[in-house]
């Protein structure tokens, strides 16, 4: 069975919410980011509008094993403007050269997740194994719980699996 760590950041207790149940419907880890400063009142949402549009790296702190002794790791993660969570940008350009296969879920109030998908991918260097995003209503009602279970089978199943590799024939470098 694959080792699989589950990373977390949230602002509103929604992402850490999720984090949990996909924990305990897995039986995984889980891993916290917290904010260096922290975000209350207006000025902390003014911040967390800022990081995401400028594409800001906060300090934070992070409280769990290195990733790097995982087969994967799931990053769940707040939408904010349509965009990554500033501090959940911060820990993957901080981790990237520890993180194994990464799978993103993202809470969000509408949408956004393609954008904080493609930006975790474009930090890594490489794409997201699997990616997923709810509601923070849909976690709040936990009408997301089959499906999370659902994704979380997804990851496993996805590490467990032997890794296709395709005849020397067909690469395009042995023309």
């Amino acid at each position: 069975m694959s080792e699989v760590l589950v990373v977390t950041y949230s602002y509103t207790g929604h992402c850490r919410q999720l984090a949990q149940l996909l924990c305990s419907q897995q039986g995984w880890p889980m891993a916290e980011i917290s904010d260096s400063r922290p975000r209350s009142g207006l000025s902390g949402i003014a911040r967390c509008l800022l990081d995401a549009w400028l594409h800001r790296r906060p300090p934070i702190h992070y409280d769990g094993p290195p990733p790097a002794q995982f087969d994967a790791v799931v990053l769940v993660s707040p939408i904010w403007a349509y965009r990554l969570a500033g501090p959940m940008r911060s820990f993957v350009v901080r981790m990237r050269d520890e993180l194994p296969d990464v799978a993103v879920v993202s809470v969000m109030g509408n949408s956004g997740a393609p954008n904080a998908v493609a930006e975790i991918g474009q930090l890594l260097g490489r794409a997201p194994l699997l990616s997923t995003a709810f509601t923070s209503r849909e976690v709040q009602d936990g009408s997301c719980a089959g499906w999370l279970q659902a994704f979380g089978n997804a990851v496993q199943k996805a590490e467990e699996s032997p890794a296709v590799v395709r005849p020397a024939i067909w690469s395009p470098q042995a023309v």
